[in-house]
């Protein structure tokens, strides 16, 4: 419990000195030193394998980035689906060895069943606005459209 509180007390004195403003400015990146880190990217990207394939593919996808990041998509659940994907796919796996591949065991329960429901819930709810908004535009009318 001292322990907890000789943290908090040091978490207090480096933190009334360095005000909100000062962290925003050490987080900003600097145009200058993107080629550095594109240099040490790449670097890095080389050195796991020594395939220069390797580079080309972080190029492609930092091009697919780029005009994501133009077009207004945002990165969050992108870097969701890339970190827990595989996670996902394991325990996936896992259920239906032990399940003997039966995919109905996958909502045998009413809590896994409750989840699967909200899960597409808010998917179909989710897709509503884009679906009305094409809508529209194939129709040529310019309908009330819920924006987010």
């Amino acid at each position: 419990m001292a322990g907890f509180w000789i943290g908090n007390v040091f978490c207090l004195i480096l933190n009334f000195p360095l005000r909100p403003g000062i962290w925003v400015r050490m987080l900003r990146i600097y145009y200058a030193l993107y080629p550095a880190i594109l240099f040490f990217i790449c670097l890095g990207v080389y050195s796991i394998n020594y395939n220069v394939f390797d580079i080309f593919v972080v190029i492609v996808f930092g091009l697919i980035g780029t005009g994501m990041l133009r077009h207004g998509f945002p990165a969050a659940p992108l870097l969701l689906g890339f970190i827990l994907g595989p996670m996902i796919e394991e325990n996936l796996r896992r259920a239906l060895l032990i399940s003997r591949g039966d995919v109905s065991y996958l909502g045998s329960s009413m809590v896994s069943a409750g989840f699967l429901i909200a899960s597409a819930l808010v998917i179909v709810l989710s897709m509503r606005g884009g679906i009305a908004a094409a809508a529209g535009a194939l129709l040529g009318g310019k309908e009330d459209v819920p924006s987010e």
